[in-house]
């Protein structure tokens, strides 16, 4: 259709903005991290030595694995006795409009260079996951697993929200490329893989990665949306039970926020580590709140951050557990005493040394929480130590302990004084019986 050349200027640049439109409908899911998240720490959203997907591509500080790249990529066509990599470039090109549709956010680069990050971050990763499971596959030049650091940082790279291939891309590549080994599964290969090299981070949800093995059989790869997103739903899956058994008339009801570690601990209120049960599982009876242990190390904050800004994104309005759990933890923890309490308790592996350290991770990731739509996942726990502290009875008994019975000479003391009352009274009722005999 002609353009009207009377027709309006504005008319006619909106029109040329429209005609490049397609009416196809595609499925955003991989984005920017907001500037408000950003702002707040800009650092935990940036890769350190590992770029996948267009949004980083291309900077200096990443170029060195860029490198990496074309060797896998290499040594996987010399594995599948292959010559070129024409059958992997043809196979990109059919994909890349419905993966160039993944992005919200611009991408500068063209239709050559999108397909060929397709192929080398897609490669990279699906033989970097083999790799690390079938140690048959590595090359013995491989720097990557001479070095635990490496290792470390091209995890947290992998967990980063804007660090994003769409995982259809992984599985194409992995399906032409698959070997024979029962190990050679997309799913069970990435939990193995979170599972070793962030031991620490997975811990406490179960003691042996077997435990998220017999969850991978429930997922299927066609409804996985990129490799946080997989983590996101292998962690909160474990704590499905849980959220099976919450009240979902509580979604509706007023919930106030917890006072911190030191405070409740103040009012009566005891910490106890609570052993094999998902990291989320929080638990309050009698007077106690069991938490499983958790660890606080470098890289804590760069995974709570990305992981809060996938919740943010997701369509569904079900409950946020990392948002809900970080919320608890940011209550719980204020000052370093807070921290010191609950490394006493065993509940907190502080691995950064300094309980101020810690205490200012939470400080900073009070910032990026926020309350989910559907339903806080901590409202009875709230509520019932909120009641708690309200009770009379427990802040009197918390008071008594804590002045007269919380160091053995104390203890002495007090029955010292309450010995001295006994025998004051005992003499004073001998006193008054004599004098009432005599008359």
């Amino acid at each position: 259709m002609m353009p009207n050349a009377s027709a309006d200027p504005l008319s006619l640049r909106l029109d040329e903005k429209l005609t490049p439109l397609s009416g196809a409908h595609f499925e955003w899911y991989i984005y920017r991290v907001h500037d408000r998240l950003r702002r707040q720490s800009e650092k935990a959203y940036e890769p350190e030595i590992l770029s996948i997907g267009p949004y980083h591509r291309g900077k200096g500080h990443l170029r060195m694995m860029e490198e990496h790249k074309l060797q896998y990529l290499r040594l996987l066509l010399k594995r599948t006795e292959e010559t070129s990599v024409d059958r992997y470039v043809v196979a990109m090109r059919k994909l890349r409009k419905r993966a160039q549709g993944c992005y919200a956010d611009s991408i500068n680069l063209s239709e050559e260079e999108f397909v060929e990050m397709m192929l080398l971050d897609g490669c990279f990763v699906i033989e970097y996951l083999r790799k690390f499971s079938m140690t048959m596959l590595r090359d013995t030049h491989d720097l990557l697993f001479k070095m635990d650091w490496i290792l470390h940082s091209i995890w947290r790279d992998l967990m980063l929200f804007e660090n994003q291939l769409p995982f259809f891309i992984l599985v194409h590549l992995f399906n032409m490329t698959k070997i024979p080994d029962p190990r050679d599964n997309i799913i069970d290969l990435l939990i193995r893989y979170c599972y070793c090299v962030r031991e620490q981070y997975f811990c406490s949800m179960s003691p042996s990665p077997e435990r998220f093995l017999k969850i991978s059989y429930r997922i299927s790869p066609d409804g996985v949306k990129h490799f946080l997103g997989l983590v996101h739903t292998i962690t909160s899956s474990l704590f499905a039970n849980l959220m099976s058994n919450r009240n979902r008339r509580n979604e509706e009801k007023r919930w106030d926020y917890i006072n911190c570690a030191t405070e409740l601990y103040e009012a009566g209120i005891r910490f106890k580590k609570a052993k094999h049960t998902p990291l989320f599982d929080i638990k309050f009876a009698n007077g106690t709140i069991y938490i499983p242990e958790f660890a606080v190390e470098e890289k804590t904050d760069t995974i709570f951050r990305n992981l809060i800004a996938h919740e943010e994104h997701l369509q569904d309005a079900g409950p946020k557990c990392i948002t809900d759990y970080l919320t608890f933890l940011c209550c719980l923890i204020n000052s370093a005493k807070d921290v010191g309490l609950l490394r006493r308790c065993g509940i907190l592996n502080n691995m950064l040394g300094d309980d101020k350290a810690v205490s200012a991770v939470f400080s900073k990731a009070s910032t990026c929480v926020f309350v989910s739509r559907g339903g806080f996942c901590y409202y009875e726990v709230f509520s019932d130590i909120n009641a708690y502290c309200k009770c009379r009875q427990n802040i009197w008994t918390a008071k008594l302990r804590r002045d007269y019975f919380n160091g053995p000479w104390k203890i002495i003391s007090f029955l010292g004084v309450v010995l001295l009352l006994l025998l004051s009274f005992a003499q004073t009722m001998l006193s008054g019986l004599a004098y009432f005999c005599q008359n």
